[in-house]
């Protein structure tokens, strides 16, 4: 591999942009009304204790890499191990973290033609000046150069937070937080953001997950309900959803194998519950049980207004090696196959026409958009289309998502750009991709005579302001 660094360049002003020279003066002028939109981010991963504490970053490793499973995935892909990438071993000392930046750097070429290029391209150009291309002969400069950054007070989380120009940021908690860190904020006079928690009750509502009875015994305690029962179960999850609601949530947040919502009779949730207390659940009852609770969720949604996302479909821990050696979210968790139109006719049935539900349906199987989404989104009032996320938040699958879902539901029922990040500082920079992507999609379809530029640059505006607001009630 050279460790000739390549000659300074910033990411071209024209990038993701259509080839053909009219439709990219089109993609431009609809990009150029939309470019500095402040951000609103209604899913994502960064943990609200980094604003509330505010304290600088340590380095440029645990930055910008670590805990970025989209960067130490394909790193380990080609065959590092993940504990040289710094993954699972805390904090790291100046050595180790410099380690971890040089092996980065060095193995650069792992990255070309994946969106973890272009957003690492734009964050280090927009946010440390820095535009040539990393390399094993320049990873001890760069390393400083973005240290020195970190060590000044423009460049602390809250003084960040306003240069990229974040208006809302959601968070995703455990049912059992005590959202201290959003108390903090919102009591602290000197910020003026917003940041909100997301109610995500997965390990919750499966029995068959290992410590389910120990995290259920917690419910009960930050609840103060029992939840010996079915019952007061029900109530004790209702309750934190009360309590988030008051800390400013406006969404929950699952993510299971499936999308199945068929209610059990009553008395079968309550014998399936019982079991499961006592340690006696089997693996289709645990399933049954929990799409018996995706269908209470929507029930709830329906009473106090919090907005239903689902992300299904993903399989968890895949190499248990890993998971075992490195923890959760490290990388090794994959798309399954998933099916949403029957799946879902139980909720929908009931809820699918209520006026205080908003459902929001992701997926990483590319397929279902046009087969069972879009048509979904195309009928129910209540169902809106969430952007591809995780596997499909690329150039390519963002361009076939357009198509796949906007024919069938049109742009309306879009749910605007969701970051879905643990990298904070690679907010923007999906948003700008996301931005730009729309722009150019827009851009296609004016050249088509299909819409005015007018109403493309209407489109491209409600894409990243109205909607969000409107489908995640923000």
């Amino acid at each position: 591999m050279s460790t000739v660094s390549a000659p300074h360049r910033a990411p071209h002003p024209d990038r993701l942009f259509p080839a053909d020279p009219g439709v990219r003066s089109v993609a431009q002028r609809i990009h150029h009304t939309v470019r500095d939109e402040r951000i609103i981010s209604p899913h994502g991963h960064v943990d609200a204790r980094v604003l509330a504490d505010d304290e600088a970053f340590s380095d440029p490793a645990a930055l910008l890499i670590t805990p970025d499973h989209y960067v130490t995935r394909l790193l380990h892909a080609n065959g590092i191990p993940l504990d040289a990438l710094g993954v699972g071993r805390g904090e790291l000392s100046e050595a180790q973290a410099r380690s971890v930046w040089r092996i980065v750097c060095e193995n650069w070429a792992v990255f070309r033609g994946t969106p973890v290029r272009y957003w690492f391209d734009v964050e280090l150009a927009d946010i440390f000046g820095i535009t040539e291309q990393p390399g094993a002969s320049n990873a001890d400069a760069l390393y400083d150069r973005i240290a020195d950054c970190l060590s000044r007070p423009e460049f602390r989380p809250r003084r960040l937070f306003e240069r990229f120009g974040i208006d809302v940021l959601a968070t995703t908690d455990d049912p059992c937080d005590d959202l201290s860190a959003h108390a903090r904020l919102a009591a602290d006079p000197a910020w003026s953001g917003r940041v909100v928690p997301t109610f995500r009750p997965d390990r919750y509502l499966e029995p068959a997950l290992p410590g389910w009875r120990q995290a259920v015994d917690r419910l009960a305690s930050v609840s103060d309900v029992d939840t010996d029962d079915f019952d007061g179960y029900l109530n004790a999850l209702q309750k934190r959803r009360r309590y988030f609601i008051d800390h400013g949530a406006t969404a929950t947040d699952h993510s299971h194998a499936d999308v199945g919502t068929q209610p059990l009779d009553p008395a079968e949730a309550r014998r399936i519950y019982r079991g499961a207390r006592a340690g006696s659940v089997t693996l289709a009852e645990s399933t049954a049980l929990r799409r018996h609770m995706l269908f209470e969720m929507a029930r709830m949604s329906t009473d106090d207004g919090l907005v239903m996302m689902l992300h299904p479909a993903i399989r968890r821990g895949h190499h248990r090696p890993t998971g075992a050696a490195f923890g959760p979210d490290t990388g090794h968790d994959l798309p399954l196959r998933v099916e949403f139109t029957d799946a879902l006719r139980p909720l929908l049935e009931n809820f699918g026409t209520h006026h205080n539900l908003n459902l929001v349906l992701f997926t990483v199987d590319e397929t279902a958009y046009s087969r069972d989404i879009a048509p979904l989104a195309g009928f129910y009032p209540t169902v809106f289309v969430g952007a591809p996320w995780w596997f499909l938040d690329a150039p390519e699958a963002i361009r076939r998502f357009h198509g796949a879902v906007t024919e069938t539901a049109g742009y309306r029922k879009l749910a605007g750009f969701v970051d879905d990040t643990r990298g904070f500082c690679s907010i923007p920079a999906r948003h700008d991709m996301a931005r730009r992507l729309d722009a150019a999609g827009l851009a296609q379809l004016v050249a088509e005579h299909r819409l005015t530029e007018d109403e493309a640059v209407v489109v491209a505006g409600e894409l990243v302001r109205e909607q969000p607001r409107r489908v995640f009630k923000l």
